[in-house]
């Protein structure tokens, strides 16, 4: 028998959520109606508001109806994960949409890029009222590494949304760049899944130990990255006129977003071997 649990949706992360739901659901009929445009970035601006909406929607269900209460999963954990990579995703998508597709003035376009901004400060305000609340976010997305995990997949996401496949498969040091930035992508999502299911404990060793191995390897892969890539998609490739947006662009945003990444798994080593080893002594 499912119990029904109205208060969940009376309480102000209820409320929010509600409201997260509604406004994304508006931006996708919004954007909907407008003719699609020939751009990657299309697809990963309707993906972000569709991802977010229906997530929104199971978290809602799931908690409105208690069966949270029967997954074998950290729920906090993964309430708390989704509400800070749709407000990482959000951010972009805020960015990217009235920037890039907005030339027409189209009054639907406006509207969805507004609403989108409104999407955005309310799952921040989500991820605000989790970390208030005491026991919201346990074990792994409580440090500092946690959060990091969650923003080296979505730095990932928008090199993939920018890439070429007719510029990388011609040449093979930027197929390393994308393998690169595929393995590193799985396995750091792997260890956020595999925290988020409870399912560190059944390692025959210390999966701490395990994440330092895995982000000193992905921090040595990123460096060769951070060469390869401009090395390759810049040699005898200049900048075409005019350049409306263009795919050498795109490269800038792939050689822009590894750096990033860089910085990003640098810190998370660095934090992680302090927090495993030193913190210890």
């Amino acid at each position: 028998m499912v119990n029904l649990d109205l208060r969940s949706l009376t309480l102000p992360v209820g409320i929010v959520r509600i409201c997260e739901f509604v406004l994304t659901s508006i931006c996708i009929g919004l954007v909907a109606s407008v003719a699609r445009e020939n751009s990657s970035y299309w697809p990963w601006c309707m993906f972000t508001w569709c991802f977010c909406c229906f997530f929104t929607l199971f978290i809602l269900i799931m908690e409105f109806t208690r069966l949270h209460d029967k997954v074998p999963i950290s729920w906090d954990d993964f309430t708390s994960a989704f509400a800070m990579l749709a407000s990482l995703m959000l951010f972009a998508v805020s960015v990217i949409y009235p920037t890039l597709f907005n030339q027409s003035k189209d009054g639907r376009m406006i509207g969805a890029a507004t609403i989108s901004w409104v999407c955005l400060a309310l799952y921040v305000v989500e991820v605000w009222l989790a970390s208030r609340k005491p026991g919201e976010i346990s074990g792994f997305l409580s440090t500092i590494p946690g959060l990091l995990k969650i923003l080296e997949t979505f730095v990932a996401c928008i090199i993939f949304t920018a890439l070429d496949p007719i510029r990388y498969s011609k040449l093979p040091g930027l197929q390393w760049c994308v393998a690169v930035y595929s393995l590193c992508f799985i396995f750091a999502l792997l260890i956020i899944l595999l925290t988020i299911a409870k399912l560190t404990s059944v390692f025959p060793f210390s999966f701490d130990k395990l994440a330092i191995v895995y982000n000193i390897l992905a921090l040595m892969m990123y460096m060769t990255a951070v060469v390869l890539w401009p090395l390759y998609a810049f040699q005898d490739n200049a900048r075409p006129t005019p350049c409306n947006h263009c795919t050498w662009d795109d490269l800038v945003v792939v050689t822009f977003m590894t750096v990033i990444n860089l910085i990003v798994y640098s810190l998370d080593t660095a934090y992680s071997i302090r927090l495993v080893f030193l913190s210890r002594e």
